[in-house]
């Protein structure tokens, strides 16, 4: 599958998903306007996760956290500090850089921001979990320190490396749950249910979300192959 070609809930190891945002590495969560025409964060609900990322119940909305101060010795604990939003010489940082788009986009300056999200299922398995919107945010308090916290909903528009985005209808599309991908990448063992492939693999709803399927149960979630993804949606009436 090409780079161009991803789309939401496929899977991709570490290089792929480099290859797909045309870098070498990606190593920050954040990366503001990673592409002309889009932002991209990497996110993680495992349970060892070094941010608090969630989905709200509504199945389209995520709430992603900011990013620490950088680490500058063995002994400094980041996590002491509030986040921020300027660096030490008064350049926005990523946190700031995504607070901008967002007031910009609440004056009524621009659209909102388009956030590529790529999540962690497992070590070297990452899953695309949408575009998404970038439409608020908050500071909240975690008990230690002042935390940023980041709004996404789940996209209207669909930009495929392209400057241009085309309408979607996200009506009948429900994020799956980390959880659930987690259990259907290792019940299916990581191949195509159909052919046993183990490249080009997408998260499949067996019965659709928009026929009365479940994203919430690993019982209507299965691996299918780019070849058998196609071919059901064929199908699909």
């Amino acid at each position: 599958m090409s780079a161009q070609a991803r789309m939401q809930d496929d899977i991709l190891s570490y290089r792929e998903m480099c290859d797909a945002e045309g870098i070498q590495t990606l190593q920050r969560g954040m990366n503001f306007r990673l592409k002309p025409t889009h932002s991209v964060i990497l996110m993680s609900q495992r349970s060892n996760a070094p941010y608090r990322d969630k989905v709200y119940e509504d199945g389209i909305t995520i709430e992603y956290e900011g990013h620490d101060v950088p680490k500058r010795s063995l002994e400094h604990n980041p996590k002491t500090e509030d986040q921020p939003d300027r660096s030490p010489t008064g350049k926005l940082t990523q946190n700031g850089l995504f607070i901008r788009a967002i007031i910009k986009y609440k004056s009524g300056g621009s659209a909102p921001e388009l956030v590529k999200a790529y999540e962690k299922i497992l070590p070297g398995v990452w899953s695309l979990k949408g575009y998404f919107d970038l439409v608020d945010h908050k500071t909240i308090y975690d008990g230690k320190r002042n935390v940023f916290r980041f709004i996404l909903r789940l996209s209207d528009r669909l930009d495929i490396a392209s400057s241009a985005t085309e309408a979607v209808s996200y009506e009948h599309t429900r994020l799956i749950p980390s959880d659930v991908k987690k259990e259907v990448w290792k019940r299916d063992e990581g191949r195509c249910v159909i052919c046993g492939d183990i490249k080009n693999l997408h998260f499949d709803h067996d019965l659709p979300f928009s026929k009365g399927g479940t994203s919430i149960s690993a019982k209507n979630v299965r691996l299918l192959c780019m070849k058998h993804n196609l071919q059901k949606s064929a199908n699909i009436e």
